[in-house]
């Protein structure tokens, strides 16, 4: 059961919705990009804002070091990283960890479109400061 209480979960409630609609009409098998062009459909119809590869800056020790693109930051709060991969791996959490500690953000959501059902890891950055982030994660298997 999903907990209502989780920050922005009307964010991301619409951005599951959307991933969940594309999952039981396309499954499981295509490309990571075939999933974001879908997402951004939806989102679209969804009437959620969001930025599609948005690049942002990577800091160490408050310097940039350079820069990465997220798959879509949604409403400006919530990170939202792709995968269509059969087995998630602890890799693809410790990215979504540094993406979240690196922007200063506390949400963020890992969508596996690759197993045969749909697979959502949301992540809260539960401490959010410069200098340290604390974070919980929470399964949602769908």
């Amino acid at each position: 059961m999903v907990n209502k209480n989780y920050k922005y979960f009307d964010i991301t409630e619409k951005i599951i919705g959307c991933a969940l609609k594309i999952h039981n009409k396309l499954g499981n098998g295509f490309q990571e990009v075939i999933y974001q062009r879908c997402l951004e459909v939806e989102f679209n119809k969804a009437g959620l804002v969001y930025e599609r590869e948005k690049e942002m800056d990577v800091y160490y020790e408050r310097v940039l070091v350079g820069n990465r693109r997220v798959d879509f930051l949604v409403e400006g709060r919530v990170l939202v990283e792709l995968k269509a991969v059969t087995q998630m791996e602890e890799v693809n959490k410790a990215q979504i960890i540094n993406y979240l500690e690196a922007y200063n953000l506390e949400v963020a959501l890992l969508i596996n479109f690759g197993a045969k059902s749909l697979e959502v890891k949301r992540f809260i950055n539960t401490i959010r400061t410069a200098d340290h982030a604390d974070f919980n994660d929470f399964t949602d298997y769908i």
